[in-house]
């Protein structure tokens, strides 16, 4: 059962998506996305400053971040925000609503990562700047404005698996963060969960090309499988990861990648909040003009995100 206000975005989505051109590559996707996003989007609210980009060195080259800052000033805690798109497509601007709203309702700062995208740029570019990023908010705290001992980490989709997979890291290299936000995340590859076959035809993610999209990512099949900075699942353990809040959709494939993770942290004593967006949609913050829900969870999540930062 999906929600029937989902049903109405869906409507608006999918019309605006019939627009794009037959054979489209992963570059007109991107383009096409960003109009889409830009329709969409939201009024910004008021309390929330959105001006202040930065570009920062990786290996994987430089990377832009746009900053979401509350109004208040002072020192703030800080999210770093990986958008979704299978990798291939989105940026700080598509996911605009939903850093713009966490800024807000918390008071905190937002550094939006626009991170390097399939096939182009396959892994480990993205992973490699992300990991640049982390390491960059804490050394310039100061400068940014952001406590350095409130740091977090979090996305949506396959942001959720960079945020995820970039935790498991500065867990090893002793960088610290406070909480991870994954919002249904990607957390490994394996199809033969039950989520795939129950919601193979989607709405908004279709299993059948989860294949061809994951090897533009990465296209060695083993590694897929078994990297922890691709497949957070595949680690050897996930003792002292940060708490986290896992949010995923009833009718989502990626569904029960996302609740395997959360019993995969718990029994490591990683503290985990999981909410199963009971009658939502992968994707469903996109929906939040016409769906009180989605609203709903996402004012939960920064609730829980608020506590927990401290």
């Amino acid at each position: 059962m999906i929600n029937p206000q989902i049903s109405q975005f869906l409507e608006v989505w999918d019309a605006k998506w019939a627009t794009l051109a037959p054979g489209a590559t992963p570059a007109d996707r991107r383009q096409h996305f960003e109009g889409v996003a830009q329709d969409m989007r939201l009024p910004t609210p008021s309390d929330v400053e959105t001006d202040e980009e930065h570009w920062v060195e990786s290996e994987g080259g430089p990377v832009r971040v746009r900053i979401f800052r509350h109004s208040d000033g002072g020192v703030q805690p800080a999210l770093i925000y990986m958008h979704g798109g299978a990798w291939m497509q989105g940026s700080p601007e598509t996911h605009w609503d939903i850093t713009a709203r966490i800024a807000a309702w918390n008071k905190q700062t937002v550094i939006s990562v626009d991170y390097a995208r399939a096939p182009e740029q396959p892994f480990p570019k993205a992973f490699q700047q992300v990991l640049a990023v982390t390491k960059w908010v804490h050394a310039e705290a100061a400068t940014l404005g952001v406590d350095a001992n409130r740091v977090s980490i979090g996305g949506d989709s396959a942001g959720g698996n960079l945020a995820a997979a970039v935790a498991l890291t500065c867990r090893d290299e002793g960088i610290p963060l406070c909480a991870q936000l994954l919002i249904y995340p990607a957390c490994d590859f394996d199809r033969s969960r039950p989520s795939y076959e129950q919601n193979a035809e989607g709405p908004l993610l279709m299993v059948s090309g989860m294949a061809a999209t994951n090897a533009l990512y990465c296209d060695d099949v083993e590694q897929l499988n078994s990297d922890p900075r691709i497949a957070p699942l595949a680690a050897d353990s996930h003792a002292g990861l940060p708490p986290a809040y896992i949010a995923v959709a009833q009718n989502d494939p990626l569904r029960d990648s996302g609740l395997a993770y959360a019993e995969a942290l718990q029994s490591a004593g990683v503290p985990v909040e999981t909410d199963s967006g009971e009658g939502l949609i992968h994707g469903y913050l996109r929906a939040m003009e016409y769906c009180e829900d989605s609203v709903e969870k996402l004012k939960i999540m920064s609730a829980w995100l608020r506590n927990t930062q401290g």
